[in-house]
């Protein structure tokens, strides 16, 4: 791990906002009520998600479909199920 380097800088004894990169990440951590994401972000997260779930519905309508617990009319059950159900 590295060491932070030694500075004579004044940036982090100003308690005033200036602009700096480093005075917003600040005040962003210690205001997170007013912090807002961009439209243009919300927008992009949007469409990304309306494709996602477009995506997934041509997925499920392409599948095939599963004949779940089916049994063919001619097939008797096992004589095995029968004795275990009486037991």
């Amino acid at each position: 791990m590295t060491r932070r380097k030694k500075t004579r800088s004044l940036a982090d004894k100003v308690s005033i906002r200036t602009g700096k990169r480093k005075d917003y990440r600040k005040w962003r951590r210690d205001n997170p009520g007013e912090v807002t994401p961009s439209r243009r972000y919300v927008e992009k997260k949007r469409q990304q998600r309306k494709g996602q779930a477009a995506r997934k519905l041509e997925r499920e309508r392409s599948a095939p479909t599963l004949d779940l617990h089916a049994t063919d009319p001619g097939e008797k059950p096992s004589q095995e199920d029968d004795n275990s159900k009486e037991s």
